[in-house]
Formats: structure tokens, C-alpha cells, sequence
């Protein structure tokens, strides 16, 4: 990737670049504000860190206009005064992260190889991927049993053109599983377009999601393709269907029932020529019982449902995919690490892995950066465990910031609109909030 540093104190700006450089990533430094609103109207860059304060504009006004001139290009935000109010405040204008120093190097690394991975061949924001054709099909790393029949399974439903469901606990695999099935179907040399719906703000799903003409809302200045058009023939993943907005899940159904895609202030409909696959890491089932989901879109999507199982359940697998992860990250962070020790295995083996696949790939990758020797062995991955523990600066700064939404929320008797005000951040940012932090009336 290629990487701007803004950093006023020198040795932390050459130490930041040198630890990039490192890990194989093109880096350009400056030392003031000015300087990097002018480097980056200048050149393309797929990411941005920034101190908060600097000489001349601080990290605030360089993460602004960073991302109304390319909204593209990540903003990380680093700091020695961490406090909740700018952490909100980063967040609001759009930071992926907000890290205080001293900044460990494992720590920066391991964020900037999640972005760079999130990326790859993308060219799109975090709330959506669009992927177009691969001859290769995506690894789903296994041999236990339940996994062998779940191939099985997604070979026989890539080849029929229908509505699929994708049910398993975060961390298993879902958008790896929708990827499969879309790289074995006849719409292989298509678009693959990945929505996150969790990570799209309610009143901006549907726009989204179908598109928008000029001048149908304040801010609409160009007429824009929805996603769901974008795909053309391909096939499109609506992860975290759970998280839709019931506006926008009227629209969904009526765009399923009748294969129009109608954009917000048009009155011209387009044909939905994808295939759509939803995921979800919650019982749909129960949602629609509490009405929290509609059970007719249910019913439209799904028409094939495909069961992930949790690492749990397929503790078999536990070898190969450390092995695969060792082999990632070593060629991530140029390090060359032979494997795991015996009871270094063991350990990972007796884990309970409430994140599941997720949760063993972040462990490696810490071991990974931390290991010295040509193995990783047991202390390696107890080191990992310590220094993920809420004792960490980062975790602490999150709960003040749930522990401060929730007390205003509390405040206001959940009146969001007051909450917000209160808090200083817009409504759909407080809206996100409270679905990151799973909050609910009842733990007020």
C-alpha cells in the first residue's frame, strides 16, 4: 500500500516509516498539516496516519479533508492524549482508527495489514466490496467432516440460480462461503459485490443499495448506481441482513418479488439481474417472531439455506488452518516462521473460540509478529492472550466510550435525537454506535 505519515515529532515520523517500510508497504512522510493536505491533493494514497496535534492544522482538520477529497483513501488517527470526546469526534468524521501512542509496532502492522487485506483488488469502502472476475476459487481451509459435506453442498447450490441463505456465528466464514458459490457458478466472470449492512448508516442503506438521481436529497449533486446495479449479472451478498432497515427491507422484497430496482427520486426502473445471497449471524427466525425482520423477505431469501459450523465442531481443522495462517502472515510481515511447537498446537486446540475462524487468524497474527524464534510455541500464544486483555489502553477508551453512550442514553430516557445532541455526534453515527455496543434499554 502506498502510505502517508503526518507526524510533527521527527523520530516517531522516521520510526513510523521504517516500520512500514518494513513490512513491505511505500511510504511518504511530512512533518505538518499544510503538507499533507498538499501531498494528498497531489497523489494517490490508499492510507493516511496522522497525529492529532501537529504544528499548524491538527489530525481532525487532515482527517476531514481527507475524506471529502478522497473518500477513498483510510485515516488512521494516533495521539498521547487520548480522550473519549476525540475518539468520538475521529470516528464521526469517518477515522478506521483511533490508537494511542506509544504506538507498538505489532499494533500498527497488524491494523494496516487488515486494511491493506480489506483493499486488495477492491477499490471500494469498508461498507462495500466489489470483486470482478477470478479464475481461482477462494480457499475454505478444512477436511473434518461437517466441512467436506459443506463443500459438497455449496458446489451443488452454486449451480442453481436461486436465493441462498448463509447462517453460522461470526467468525466462520459466511462471506468466503458466498464467494465459493459465486466463483463455482455460471456468473464466475461477473462482479462479486459484498454489502455490509451493518456498516452502512439507516438512512443511507437504501441509496445505497439502489441508487439515486440527482437532487433526491441534499448532497445528491450526480445521479449514482445502486450496488445492487453495480453487480450487473453477477452476484451480490447482503452480510448482516439482519442489521436492514425495515424501510429498506420493504424495498428489498419489492425489488425480489418483481426483479425492478427503482433508484430514490427516479421514476425509470432497471431490471435486478444479480443473484442475491444474505448472510447473518442471528437467528432470522427469532427476529421475525419479535418483529425485528420481516417474514416475507424471510421467505424470498431463503430458498436454500446453507448451516456454517463453528470452529467448535470442527476442531480437526484447527492444523490446517494455522498452517495457512503462519504461511499468510509470514509473507505479510516478512518474517519466516516454520510453524507451531506441539503444545503450541494443543493449546490452540483446546481453546473455546467464541470468534471463531476470525478469532485463530487474529491470534496467529499477533504470534506471528511477536515469535522470535522459527516456532511459535505456547508462551508466544498466552503473550497474545495478555496483551488482547481489556487492561489495554485501546480496549479501556472503548468501554469509556460505550460506558458515555450508554449514560447518556440512559439520560434522555433513549431518546436518540436528544442523546445525539448531547454527545456532540449526528444520529446515525449514535445509530451505528448502539449496534457496535449491542446496546439495549434493558442494560440502562
Amino acid at each position: 500500500m502506498k502510505i502517508l505519515v503526518v507526524e510533527d515529532h521527527k523520530n516517531t515520523r522516521l520510526t513510523l516509516g521504517t516500520i512500514l517500510r518494513r513490512g513491505g508497504h511505500i511510504v511518504d512522510a511530512v512533518g505538518t498539516g499544510k503538507a499533507a493536505l498538499d501531498v494528498i491533493g497531489n497523489g494517490k494514497f490508499d492510507l493516511v496516519i496522522t497525529d492529532l496535534r501537529l504544528g499548524d492544522i491538527d489530525g481532525m482538520e487532515v482527517l476531514s479533508k481527507t475524506r471529502r477529497s478522497a473518500p477513498e483513501t483510510e485515516v488512521i488517527v494516533i495521539t498521547a492524549f487520548g480522550t473519549i470526546n476525540s475518539a468520538v469526534r475521529a470516528m464521526k468524521l469517518g477515522a478506521y482508527e483511533y490508537i494511542t501512542k506509544p504506538v507498538q509496532r505489532d499494533q500498527i502492522l497488524s491494523i494496516v495489514g487488515r486494511i491493506a487485506e480489506e483493499r486488495h483488488g477492491t477499490g471500494t469502502s469498508r461498507a462495500a466490496t466489489v470483486t470482478g472476475p477470478r479464475k481461482e476459487l477462494q480457499k475454505f481451509i478444512g477436511r473434518s467432516p461437517k466441512i467436506l459435506s459443506l463443500l459438497e453442498l455449496v458446489e451443488k447450490v452454486a449451480q442453481v440460480d436461486v436465493p441462498v441463505l448463509i447462517a453460522g456465528e461470526s467468525g466462520t466464514g459466511k462471506e468466503l462461503v458466498a464467494r465459493r458459490i459465486h466463483q463455482s457458478s455460471s456468473r464466475r466472470d461477473k462482479p462479486f459485490v459484498a454489502i455490509n449492512c451493518g456498516a452502512l448508516p439507516e438512512n443511507l442503506q437504501e441509496s445505497e443499495l439502489f441508487g439515486y438521481r440527482r437532487g433526491a436529497f441534499t448532497g445528491a449533486t450526480d445521479d449514482r448506481k445502486g450496488l445492487l446495479e453495480e453487480a450487473d449479472l453477477g452476484t451480490v451478498l447482503l452480510d448482516e441482513i439482519a442489521e436492514m432497515s425495515p424501510q429498506t427491507q420493504v424495498k428489498l422484497l419489492r425489488a425480489l418479488q418483481d426483479g425492478e430496482v427503482r433508484p430514490l427520486g427516479g421514476n425509470e426502473v432497471s431490471y435486478l439481474k444479480c443473484r442475491v445471497i444474505a448472510s447473518s449471524n442471528k437467528d432470522l427466525t427469532t427476529l421475525v417472531t419479535s418483529n425485528e425482520f420481516r417474514k416475507d423477505l424471510l421467505f424470498r431469501l431463503n430458498v436454500i439455506q446453507i448451516e456454517i459450523p463453528p470452529l467448535r465442531e470442527r476442531v480437526d481443522d484447527i492444523p490446517l488452518l494455522v498452517d495457512h495462517f503462519v504461511g499468510v502472515f509470514n509473507r505479510v510481515f516478512g518474517k519466516s516462521i516454520t510453524g507451531v511447537t506441539p503444545e503450541a498446537l494443543r493449546y490452540l486446540e483446546r481453546r473455546n473460540w467464541v470468534g471463531n475462524v476470525r478469532e485463530l487468524r487474529n491470534c496467529i497474527e499477533r504470534a506471528v509478529l511477536l515469535c522470535t524464534a522459527s516456532f511459535i510455541d505456547v508462551g508466544d500464544l498466552t503473550q497474545v492472550s495478555r496483551q488482547s486483555g481489556p487492561e489495554g489502553p485501546q480496549q479501556l477508551l472503548k468501554e469509556q466510550e460505550k460506558n458515555l453512550i450508554l449514560e447518556t442514553l440512559k439520560k434522555t430516557r433513549w431518546n436518540q435525537k436528544r442523546a445525539a445532541a448531547e454527545l456532540g455526534i449526528g444520529e446515525t453515527t449514535l445509530w451505528r454506535k448502539i449496534k457496535k455496543f449491542d446496546l439495549r434499554m434493558e442494560d440502562t
